[in-house]
């Protein structure tokens, strides 16, 4: 790119990122550790909702024991399996658990980095409800519940069954379709029970996108919103579970969802610092290995950050000097946005690599 080009292209793409909106990591667990469940983050959900079963035929038990769901070497286990468990005056033959989030949201973007299950009639499942859903049982039912699924919508990030094995599906769930509903996509992930891969759900106020390690697969975005198109408007919190269908394989004894990481993000409007462009120096620029950005004094003690032209937050660190070094040795190339947050301002700077 010569040099005339690089400059159209850089003061074109810094005028867009002046008022840019990118991903600000707002909750997350990276199950860090061994052994119980965070349960600061999540609620074991394990009474029947209509008194005497689960949905769908379910035939499994969910329970709080930390045989059905624990951390190991930073990972979340959720462990289905086959074995007689008595609760609520019921015997079944299969125990999982289910997770509830204590955290809810509106609009953001998930991920979840994930190896599923194996084995027919598993149904391991990634997805949320609204916060207002009455459900007994339910984490949030008693303070927020005031209508019922699928008023509440249900968004399903991910869902697998075990008698279609590399095939991932996410689906909408409202009072316009729901159920076997036709709001629904999915792709072939030829190694979802051997390999992990980061399952997405992109929430706007006029969509909901769904992508499998950054290929989409479907986007719901209902021509006319309405309480019976979208509700979903107000607060989702996250599920995490195995369920077991009739048809479970008679030689099936144990199976694990494996979960690395869930992180939600929200967007965060972001603003040029047009009066103080001359106090911040950034060189090289482009840059290929160190980046040195020099500060003024006010704004050590405060923190720098660095995005992708995908809103990813790809570093932050504190400011503890007026001289900082980066290493954008791996980085790849392409074009990033440099952010310095400082008590009274921000400033924004377009890096190239």
């Amino acid at each position: 790119m010569n040099p005339f080009t690089f400059f159209i292209f850089f003061m074109f793409s810094f005028s867009i990122v002046s008022q840019a909106q990118v991903y600000e990591l707002v909750w997350s667990d990276e199950f860090q550790g061994n052994g119980a469940i965070n349960s600061d983050n999540w609620y074991h959900q394990t009474q029947f909702p209509n008194g005497e079963s689960w949905y769908n035929d379910e035939v499994q038990h969910y329970t709080d024991r930390e045989i059905n769901s624990y951390v190991s070497k930073g990972i979340l286990k959720i462990v289905a399996k086959r074995e007689p468990f008595t609760d609520q005056g019921v015997t079944k033959q299969f125990t999982s658990a289910r997770l509830n989030s204590k955290f809810a949201f509106t609009y953001g973007k998930v991920d979840v980095r994930a190896k599923l299950p194996s084995g027919v009639g598993t149904w391991p499942a990634i997805w949320s409800l609204g916060q207002n859903i009455i459900e007994p049982g339910g984490f949030w039912s008693d303070s927020m519940g005031n209508v019922f699924w699928p008023e509440c919508g249900e968004i399903d990030v991910m869902e697998h069954w075990g008698n279609n094995q590399n095939y991932v599906q996410s689906a909408i769930h409202s009072p316009s379709s729901f159920g076997d509903t036709m709001n629904k996509g999915g792709q072939i992930v030829s190694n979802a029970s051997t390999g992990f891969h980061i399952y997405t759900m992109e929430w706007t106020p006029e969509k909901i996108t769904f992508s499998v390690d950054e290929t989409v697969h479907y986007t719901y975005e209902p021509e006319f919103q309405n309480g019976d198109t979208w509700p979903f408007d107000t607060n989702q919190y996250l599920l995490l579970n195995i369920a077991i269908l009739p048809d479970i394989s008679s030689d099936f004894e144990e199976s694990n969802l494996e979960i690395d990481y869930v992180r939600v993000y929200q967007e965060e409007v972001l603003g040029m610092d047009n009066n103080n462009l001359g106090v911040v120096s950034v060189y090289p620029n482009p840059v290929s290995d160190l980046l040195h950005v020099k500060v003024p004094m006010e704004y050590v003690g405060d923190q720098l950050e660095i995005y992708s032209m995908l809103n990813q937050r790809l570093l932050t660190r504190s400011i503890d000097s007026e001289n900082i070094k980066i290493d954008f040795s791996k980085f790849n190339n392409g074009t990033y946005l440099l952010l310095l947050k400082n008590k009274n301002v921000t400033h924004s700077q377009l890096i190239v690599k």
